[in-house]
């Protein structure tokens, strides 16, 4: 990712964006960038591969229009999606699978309210699905699973530890047919995406009429966000949209998806790897906390928890 910018200064590699909702240019910062854009692009670069991603680098800004809140300016298309394709955040997919024990875990909890909804169940899309924990989980019980995910590595991982077949490639690189879907889960990826609205139309389309649409995002409005500030966990330069439940809600509509609710998503993951997370935001509460963890060995306890994240479910019109 760092290769051919050695002189370049990283301002020649961001673009000003248009709210990706109603596509005016007028906008509030909400919080301001932690370099100067006439800094060297390869060590802006670098720093953003070695936290990989975790903290927040960029400016953040709210549309004066729909109150959108987005990061602009920011780096472009190609930079990001080889970001995702390449996987050069270092050590980013090793850490990442190494938790899907608690992604398994937290899935069995969606997918039984998924089954709820739709207990005829039938053909489901994972969009985003990374090494395919969610499709594991779905194809258990009973569902014809497609997902797609633009990183190789992790549809090899797939493949070889849950014997799926992933499409690779972004949604826009499949052939996947209009109508075809009963269901489309987007866990955690909304807010990565370039271009949300442009996402959420192809969803549409792809779903069925009375078809589902389960999304998950971090929820800046929500009252852990709002208590934290710029210290909200999931304040990350790898965030490119903030949603509300409003804003969310707003985007949806406007592709004919019409959100029937809403609920706190509670992830799972081993309570070392989060005390480990937490270094990046606070040393001295990692310390406090990873002491604690030692001495009571808890390591390696499944943990609950949430800050910040919601479901949102949302039905196609008939």
């Amino acid at each position: 990712m760092t290769e051919g910018y050695s002189h370049q200064k990283i301002e020649n590699l961001l673009q000003e964006i248009p709210c990706n909702f109603c596509h005016s240019h007028a906008y509030s910062v909400v919080y301001e960038r932690t370099y100067h854009l006439d800094d060297p692009a390869e060590e802006i670069l670098k720093q953003f591969r070695s936290c990989g991603g975790d903290v927040l680098l960029d400016q953040v800004v709210q549309c004066n229009t729909c109150g959108l809140r987005f990061i602009n300016p920011r780096l472009q298309d190609d930079c990001l999606l080889s970001n995702y394709a390449d996987g050069t955040i270092q050590g980013y997919k090793e850490q990442f699978v190494s938790q899907n024990r608690g992604r398994e875990i937290a899935f069995e909890r969606s997918i039984k309210m998924i089954n709820s909804l739709l207990p005829a169940k039938g053909k489901l899309l994972d969009v985003g699905t990374a090494a395919g924990t969610f499709m594991a989980i779905a194809k258990k019980h009973g569902w014809d699973v497609r997902g797609c995910e633009p990183n190789a590595w992790f549809c090899q991982w797939g493949k070889d530890h849950y014997n799926l077949d992933i499409d690779q490639g972004t949604l826009f690189e499949q052939n996947y047919a209009d109508g075809s879907f009963d269901i489309i889960t987007l866990w955690d990826v909304i807010e990565h995406v370039p271009d949300p609205m442009k996402v959420l139309t192809a969803c549409s389309k792809l779903l069925r009429p009375g078809g589902v649409l389960i999304c998950t995002f971090p929820d800046i409005n929500s009252w852990i966000a709002r208590l934290m500030g710029r210290r909200w966990v999931f304040l990350m330069s790898v965030h490119l949209y903030y949603f509300t439940k409003t804003t969310f809600g707003n985007m949806a509509k406007t592709v004919g998806l019409d959100v029937v609710n809403s609920t706190p998503h509670f992830q799972t993951l081993q309570l070392g790897y989060i005390i480990y997370r937490i270094k990046i935001h606070s040393r001295v509460l990692h310390k406090l906390l990873k002491t604690g963890a030692d001495l009571l060995r808890l390591n390696n306890v499944m943990f609950p928890y949430w800050v910040g994240i919601h479901c949102v479910i949302a039905k196609k019109s008939i």
